[in-house]
């Protein structure tokens, strides 16, 4: 196999006397799309807030792009990694919150314009170029001058994801990205994301609670039970036929749900 583009390898995570991830191994290719499921409390979100460096691992060693994020190789020996190299490879990491945490003193244009002439010292006119082609992707190019409380929740949602791929990540990363929307929102928020999926070359994890979406976009799905990958596979398995019990109780909850 090629380098995965995100790999976990023995990564553990503690608060105080909890394990919210325990020795986690997981590769993701490139290009590869997964979705996170499980109870709350599982460790699901942990996940994407360990590969934001949100959150500091406890053990193991997380890689991007076939190299070490959290370490540095130094004297033969793996140590932990400096805020300027985590800060150097997170670059390549693209994130879209549950809230849509947009700056409301700016508006969807200057949000999406902000990190790359910030961070990536792109000159204004290349970064209002590139955050306009955004906007016009996901729909929104008339609306690039109204303020994020002029938008409903599925436009600000799909502002947020602009922004994210204002920064050209290699892989993106979705935290229960329609849970906070009005259900007539969800569908234009997750119809960018199968966009996405479909126009561009970019490793997705998605934390959702969608499961017909999951089943439909991902490549993979991956239930995490207790701080554990419980159960693992592609989406027609893992719904039409779980093998493991938790899996199947869990499924049979959200399905009732509706």
């Amino acid at each position: 196999m090629s380098t995965p583009m995100v790999r976990f390898e023995g990564v553990s995570k503690r608060f105080g006397p909890l394990t919210v991830l325990d020795d986690l191994n997981l590769d993701i290719a490139a290009n590869e799309k997964v979705a996170i499921i499980g109870p709350s409390g599982s460790g699901k979100t942990t996940v994407l807030r360990m590969l934001m460096t949100l959150e500091r691992i406890d053990g193991g060693i997380i890689w991007i792009d076939g190299e070490p994020m959290t370490h540095v190789q130094r004297n033969g020996q793996m140590v932990p990694a400096d805020a300027a190299h985590l800060r150097r490879v997170r670059g390549k990491i693209g994130m879209v919150f549950q809230h849509f945490n947009l700056f409301p003193h700016m508006t969807a244009l200057k949000n999406c314009m902000e990190a790359p002439v910030t961070v990536l010292r792109l000159p204004k006119q290349e970064a209002e170029a590139r955050a306009a082609e955004l906007l016009d992707m996901v729909g929104l190019g008339d609306k690039k001058n109204h303020y994020p409380s002029q938008l409903s929740g599925g436009q600000q949602q799909r502002v947020a994801i602009a922004r994210a791929l204002a920064m050209r990540p290699k892989v993106m990363l979705f935290d229960e990205v329609t849970s906070a929307l009005d259900p007539e929102l969800v569908g234009e928020v997750l119809n960018v994301i199968r966009k996405l999926g479909k126009e561009h070359s970019l490793t997705m994890l998605m934390v959702t609670h969608q499961m017909g979406f999951a089943k439909e976009f991902a490549d993979r799905v991956c239930f995490f039970y207790q701080g554990k990958i419980a159960e693992q596979g592609p989406p027609q398995e893992m719904f039409s036929n779980p093998k493991n019990e938790r899996t199947r109780q869990f499924l049979r909850a959200v399905l009732e749900a509706g």
